[in-house]
């Protein structure tokens, strides 16, 4: 196959972000030690720990330069299997979170860890002996996503956003996969002039679409970006076969 245009792919910060947007905290060390691990993201892309006592983190009044590392997770599921299509290792330092903002952070940790001890988390603020809210000051971020690999700076990660279509994006893909699979697999067809074997939607943003088809993953460019959710709608149409 040819290369694909890097005008066809998300920025890889933004695509790096996207991700980290709906992954899930899978594993976290403290200066090279693991440590248990439950939380999520918050709006900036910032891992978000929750973190209870007895644990390496919760003293972190006295270890004020602890680095950690916190592994990220995001899945794609396609029929009764689950593939993982990003992991992400934040690297930085531990800080408290500001009171004012432990409500958003409890939020970002209950979208994928939703612990009893949250709440105590928010009652019991600052008191000594409480679960405590944490975040990554972040350092780098370490990527593997599909084919791709590499280490983005901090001004890179924080500095991107994730896809503005990102959501309206996930749901079409669910729909497609869900009911739409023969239409997509004529598509496909038609596009590659071959017949593949088993054909899924992988990945949908603003650039254009990729297809998982056996084991490959099968990258289709939109002639022009999506501009809005109605432009990514009408673009995927042309992907699938209609006739």
């Amino acid at each position: 196959m040819l290369p694909i245009p890097e005008r066809a792919m998300l920025p890889i910060p933004e695509r790096v972000r996207t991700l980290a947007a709906t992954a899930s905290v899978a594993k976290l060390s403290v200066d090279g030690a693991p440590s248990p691990a439950r939380g999520g993201v918050d709006e900036r892309g910032r891992p978000v720990l929750l973190v209870l006592p007895g644990e390496p983190l919760h003293g972190l009044g006295l270890r004020a330069d602890a680095v950690v590392a916190v592994n990220l997770t995001t899945m794609r599921q396609l029929g009764d299997v689950t593939h993982p299509r990003g992991l992400i290792e934040v690297q930085g330092w531990a800080e408290a979170v500001p009171e004012e903002e432990a409500r958003a952070a409890a939020v970002a940790v209950a979208a994928h860890s939703a612990d009893e001890s949250l709440f105590e988390a928010l009652e019991r603020f600052g008191e000594r002996g409480a679960p405590r809210l944490l975040r990554v000051d972040v350092g780098q971020v370490v990527y593997l996503t599909g084919q791709e690999s590499g280490v983005l700076d901090a001004d890179d990660y924080l500095g991107s956003r994730p896809d503005p279509l990102a959501e309206i994006a996930e749901r079409v893909l669910a729909h497609v996969n869900s009911s739409h699979r023969v239409q997509l697999t004529a598509g496909v067809t038609r596009q590659l002039g071959e017949t593949p074997g088993d054909v899924w939607l992988w990945e949908l943003d603003r650039f254009g679409a990729t297809v998982r088809v056996d084991e490959s993953l099968v990258r289709f460019p939109w002639p022009t970006p999506a501009k809005s959710g109605l432009c990514l709608e009408t673009a995927l149409r042309g992907l699938l076969c209609t006739c």
